[in-house]
């Protein structure tokens, strides 16, 4: 008699366990646990809970946009955001061209700057108060009066 074996179906199986036979693994942490987030993430937090603290009390903050980037683009020397004073932690695009104003936060310029969660949100608040101080043309203590208390 001619026993054979069929042959195997070409392309991937679906996998039904790992090797060991304790199944697959699963995320670390479920999604609405704060592990799960991503450092972009937690920093766009960050700025999100600054603007809020300020729409309150400068509601035509609404007509702003705010940004997160990487950051801060090299474009040509000496017309660009960058000095010899250092690296921008933030920046503003005045509106024009029917595009409304944006302010930037730049993420790992400041990480760079801080060591834990809360330095890092009091940096990001300060940054998001100049940078809003300078397109209303303000002082950062007149848009938050509580700037440069710490």
């Amino acid at each position: 008699m001619d026993n054979r074996v069929p042959p195997r179906a070409a392309g991937p199986r679906p996998r039904r366990r790992d090797r060991h036979g304790r199944g697959m693994r699963g995320p670390i942490a479920p999604p609405q646990v704060p592990l799960a987030a991503s450092r972009a993430e937690v920093f766009a937090d960050l700025v999100r809970d600054s603007v809020e603290r300020l729409e309150r009390r400068w509601q035509q903050l609404a007509e702003v946009e705010f940004l997160v980037m990487e950051v801060p683009r090299l474009e040509g020397t000496g017309d660009g955001p960058w000095s010899d004073e250092g690296v921008p932690l933030g920046g503003i695009i005045p509106a024009r061209d029917g595009r409304r104003a944006r302010v930037v936060v730049y993420r790992r310029p400041i990480e760079i700057r801080t060591k834990g969660r809360d330095e890092r949100a009091e940096l990001v608040h300060e940054v998001v108060v100049e940078q809003v101080a300078e397109l209303l043309g303000l002082t950062p203590e007149t848009v938050d009066p509580r700037y440069g208390e710490e």
